[in-house]
């Protein structure tokens, strides 16, 4: 086991470093994002159709919107034993009504054709940048909430310590009825150490940036083996 995955388990006993998990899904985060945080929301068609559906899918869940985004990216499975004890929140219809009971335990784990593992909650995500084989500046987060229905697939990643940032980004895929093809990411942050408030200003403008570049990430070409 190599330095990176050493470290990469020890993540998955610590705790995220903001309290509101789970706010970027608040209707009103633009308006009233948790005290202290500044909210962020980039939105961008990435597409038409059935097969850029499918293959936006499996590159969200997969890390691809990452590493298209110019990002490396290690992704460290959530441990059986924890992945247990995921809890999975009561699921509601159109109407509001609940289609589906809460629940605890592990789901069903997903790969696509090439074999890519899709992420589960629990599961430490590490971006960076890539460097030979190694991640500098690496960023930790866990995946904190995984939704997925026909025409709608959302995840979020809390930071963990060492991150820079202290909140949640989520990538929301949605496809209309028109069959256009829509990335949503939504997020809360604030400097997670007294010297990142005098670079706010930069930060920002940054994580505006690479929200922008996660849109793009997922317009690239349909490969064979995916399409």
């Amino acid at each position: 086991m190599t330095a990176d995955s050493t470290r990469d388990s020890a993540r998955q006993q610590q705790s995220v470093t903001y309290a509101a998990v789970g706010a970027t899904q608040a209707p009103d985060l633009m308006q009233y994002p948790p005290q202290g945080y500044r909210p962020l929301e980039v939105r961008g068609r990435i597409g038409h159709g059935d097969e850029r559906w499918l293959y936006a899918v499996d590159e969200l869940l997969t890390g691809g919107v990452y590493r298209g985004a110019g990002m490396g990216v290690r992704i460290t499975p959530v441990s059986a034993g924890d992945a247990e004890l995921t809890y999975h929140h009561v699921e509601y219809g159109a109407a509001g009504e609940p289609v589906e009971a809460a629940q605890v335990g592990a789901g069903d784990e997903v790969y696509t054709a090439s074999g890519e593992r899709h992420v589960r909650p629990g599961d430490i995500i590490v971006v960076g940048l890539e460097v030979g084989r190694a991640l500098w500046l690496p960023l930790p987060t866990r995946v904190v909430l995984l939704e997925e229905d026909e025409q709608r697939v959302m995840y979020a990643v809390g930071t963990l310590p060492g991150h820079p940032f202290s909140g949640e980004e989520s990538f929301t895929l949605e496809q209309t009825a028109d069959g256009s093809v829509w990335l949503t990411v939504r997020s809360f942050a604030r400097p997670a150490a007294w010297w990142g408030w005098p670079l706010l200003p930069g930060l920002l403008l940054a994580r505006t940036l690479i929200a922008r570049r996660f849109v793009r990430a997922l317009m690239g070409a349909i490969s064979l083996q995916q399409g």
